[in-house]
């Protein structure tokens, strides 16, 4: 299982937050990809930098035959398409893409992707203390386990509450 988080907070080319995640999900289920199924779109407070809108917020189950990192550059082109710009950490943005996880593997950092300025890591590091991940990934795989905390997504979701 491929999960991918989507994120959008500020109105950008394809419109408003809402609209931004819709037109992702679009260009997600484009060759080489496809997606299985998607959350509902939910609104959250901003993590991080809490100053801004708040955000549209979803979860996406895809299939794809990239790589991870050939996967991760290929969500940095669709957030550019969706004149997405890298100014400030967790500051707003028109799109964010997130590899969450990718089939259960677990990478420490390996390598720069292109557009992306730290390693990519698996799963998400960030995955444990966000609801507004958890929550999405919960609708649409129950089942799913975290691959190195090895707790289920309930689990981490009650952790946090």
């Amino acid at each position: 299982m491929i999960l991918i988080g989507l994120g959008s907070n500020v109105p950008g080319r394809w419109g408003k937050p809402q609209q931004t995640i819709e037109k992702a999900l679009e260009k997600l289920n484009e060759a080489p990809c496809q997606v299985l199924v998607a959350s509902t779109l939910i609104k959250t407070a901003p993590f991080g930098m809490v100053d801004q809108p708040d955000f549209v917020n979803a979860v996406a189950s895809i299939s794809c035959s990239l790589t991870p990192k050939e996967l991760m550059a290929h969500l940095h082109d669709v957030e550019l398409l969706a004149d997405r710009r890298r100014t400030v950490r967790w500051g707003p943005r028109t799109l964010d893409l997130d590899l969450l996880d990718y089939n259960g593997q677990v990478l420490e950092g390996e390598g720069e992707t292109k557009g992306h300025q730290k390693p990519l890591k698996l799963p998400h590091p960030g995955i444990p203390q966000r609801l507004f991940v958890l929550e999405p990934i919960a609708e649409i795989a129950p089942d799913w386990v975290h691959p190195i905390l090895n707790k289920s997504v309930k689990s981490l979701i009650a952790d946090l509450k």
